[in-house]
């Protein structure tokens, strides 16, 4: 991986792609996930929930825009997402926001996500 903007592509290729621990693997261990946003989900067993949720969407998860901000081994990146699928149910599901996201270079060089809000400022109307 090349950079924080490649780890979130290859994040957004494993969601399409419905592959939860490839998804996973882009995760810091410790990471936290807004999966909602009132819900966070903290830590490999909860990460790997939240993403098996996303992926039972059968999702075409795309990034609109993106800004990256790197300041030496930790990056912001900031876009705008959309998502289309279809529920267990059968019933289509249509959503979108403005993602921020902060990732940290490991020591073998990739990035990884260490926090992931999909839903932006949303988070702050469920305080």
């Amino acid at each position: 991986m090349t950079g924080p903007a490649t780890a979130v592509s290859e994040l957004t290729r494993a969601i399409n792609q419905g592959d939860v621990e490839a998804a996973l693997a882009l995760y810091e261990p410790n990471a936290i996930l807004m999966a909602q946003p009132n819900q966070a989900a903290r830590g490999t067993t909860q990460l790997r929930e939240a993403l098996t949720r996303f992926v039972a969407l059968k999702p075409r998860l795309r990034a609109e825009a993106e800004y990256v901000i790197e300041a030496g081994d930790i990056a912001l990146y900031v876009s705008r997402w959309t998502l289309e699928g279809t529920d267990p149910s059968g019933t289509g599901v249509s959503m979108g926001g403005e993602s921020t996201d902060v990732l940290r270079r490991q020591a073998d060089g990739r990035w990884l996500i260490a926090l992931d809000n999909p839903w932006g400022v949303q988070v702050l109307g469920s305080r």
